[in-house]
C-alpha cells in the first residue's frame, strides 16, 4: 500500500466499502446519537491494504445496541454478555454492533471482563495497532480516521506491533492471531512482539482461547505459511512438526483443492498424541477419518484429498488396481471381480505387493489358478 495521511486513509476506506454498506453505516451513525458510530478493526485495516470483502464491525460510543439493532429493521441476535448484536445484512452477511468498552483481565490467560468505556478505550483494548484503526462517522455522516495507537504508521510499514507490554501474557492466543495476520498480509513482527513470545509460551497451557486460534490457523489460505511464522518467532512448539503443512501449501499453490481437514489430518499424522491434539483443537472425526483413508490401500482418483495426502505420507506407495483394471485383464463382471480384488487386498496386507506391476503379476497368477 502507498503511505497515506489520516485524511487520505479515511477516504480510501470509505471508497473501498460497497455502496450498500456505506448506506447502512450512514443510517446506523444517524441513529446512534451524538457519539455516532465507528467502523473498526479488520475492515479498516483490510480496506487500506486493498483486501476485500470487508467484515463490518461497528462500535457505538453511547447508543443502546439492542434498540439500534432493532431500529435497522434487519434480523439480529443480541448477545447480553458482551452487549453486542449480530445483524444479518440483506445479502446474508453478518455485521456486528457493539457498545464501546474497555476490558480487564482478572487472571492472565482467562477471559477478559468487559466494562463500559469510551471509543478510545475500545481501541486501546485491542491486540495490535493496525487492528485499532477506526473510521468514525458522525450523525451527519462526516468520516474521520481515528488512530490513537499509531496503527496507520505501522500499517504503512507493514509492521505488526502489540499495544501493551504484557499483551501476550494476558492473552497468549494473540500470538497465534498475529502469526495468522503476518502470514496472510505479509507483515513483519516488531521487536517488542518477539520479546513477548516467551511469556506467551509460558501462558499457553493456561489460555484455552489459544487452541481456538490454532484451529483457525488451519483455515488460513496458506496454513503452512502461518505455522512457519510461529516457528520463525520461536513458537514452533505450539504445533507438532509442520513440514507436511508446508508441502500441502505447495500443492495448494499448484492448484490442488485441499480442505481444512486435510491440513488437520497432516497435523494428526505428525502429532505424538493424535487423539489429544484432535480434542484440544476440536477437530471432530473428519481429519482422522481422512488420514485413515490416505494411509489405506484403497484407490482414490487424482486430485482427491486422500490421493494428495497419500503422495506426501507414502511417497513410495503405488495406487492399487481397481475394478476397472481387473475387468481390463479379462475378468468377467460380477462376483469374480470382487474375488480378485479381495485376493489382492490380502496380499497387500501381507506386504507382498510393492508396485502396480507386482499387482498385475499376482492377479494374473490368481486368474491362472482359477482357470484350471
Amino acid at each position: 500500500m502507498k503511505p497515506r495521511s489520516a485524511e487520505g486513509a479515511a477516504q480510501a476506506v470509505w471508497e473501498t466499502l460497497r455502496p450498500e454498506d456505506r448506506a447502512w453505516l450512514l443510517s446506523v451513525a444517524a441513529q446512534a446519537g451524538p457519539g455516532g458510530a465507528a467502523l473498526v478493526g479488520g475492515a479498516v485495516r483490510d480496506a487500506l491494504l486493498g483486501v476485500t470483502p470487508l467484515d463490518l464491525d461497528v462500535v457505538l460510543a453511547d447508543a443502546d445496541v439492542e434498540a439500534l439493532a432493532g431500529a435497522t429493521g434487519l434480523p439480529f441476535v443480541f448477545h447480553p454478555a458482551f452487549g453486542n448484536a449480530t445483524v444479518t445484512l440483506p445479502d446474508g452477511r453478518a455485521a456486528d454492533l457493539v457498545r464501546a468498552r474497555r476490558e480487564v483481565y482478572p487472571a492472565p490467560g482467562g477471559n477478559p471482563l468487559p466494562l463500559p468505556g469510551s471509543l478510545t478505550d475500545d481501541l486501546w483494548r485491542r491486540d495490535f495497532s493496525l487492528n485499532a484503526l477506526a473510521l468514525h462517522l458522525s450523525p451527519a455522516g462526516e468520516g474521520t480516521l481515528l488512530d490513537v495507537t499509531g496503527g496507520l504508521h505501522d500499517l504503512n510499514r507493514r509492521v505488526l506491533r502489540l499495544l501493551h507490554g504484557d499483551s501476550l501474557r494476558q492473552d497468549a492466543s494473540r500470538l497465534v492471531r498475529g502469526a495468522r495476520l503476518a502470514a496472510r498480509l505479509g507483515l513483519v513482527a516488531a521487536p517488542e512482539l518477539l520479546a513477548q513470545v516467551p511469556a506467551a509460551l509460558d501462558m499457553a497451557g493456561r489460555t484455552p482461547r489459544l487452541w481456538a486460534e490454532l484451529r483457525l490457523l488451519l483455515h488460513e489460505p496458506r496454513p503452512g505459511g502461518a505455522a512457519g511464522v510461529l516457528r520463525d518467532w520461536g513458537a514452533g512448539a505450539l504445533l507438532p512438526d509442520t513440514a507436511l503443512l508446508d508441502a500441502l501449501d505447495a500443492r495448494r499453490d499448484a492448484g490442488a483443492t485441499l480442505p481444512m481437514h486435510a491440513y488437520a489430518a497432516a497435523l494428526l499424522h505428525a502429532a505424538p498424541d493424535p487423539e489429544g491434539l484432535a480434542e484440544r483443537l476440536s477437530l471432530g472425526d473428519r481429519p482422522g477419518a481422512l488420514l485413515g483413508r490416505a494411509l489405506s490401500d484403497t484407490h482414490f482418483p487424482d486430485g482427491t484429498p486422500e490421493r494428495e495426502l497419500r503422495t506426501l505420507l507414502r511417497p513410495d506407495a503405488h495406487e492399487p488396481l481397481t475394478g476397472k483394471d481387473v475387468l481390463a485383464l479379462g475378468v468377467p463382471p460380477g462376483r469374480a471381480v470382487g474375488e480378485a480384488l479381495a485376493h489382492l487386498a490380502g496380499l497387500r496386507r501381507a506386504g507382498t505387493l510393492d508396485s502396480a506391476d507386482a499387482e498385475r503379476a499376482a492377479l494374473k497368477a490368481f486368474l491362472a489358478t482359477k482357470a484350471r
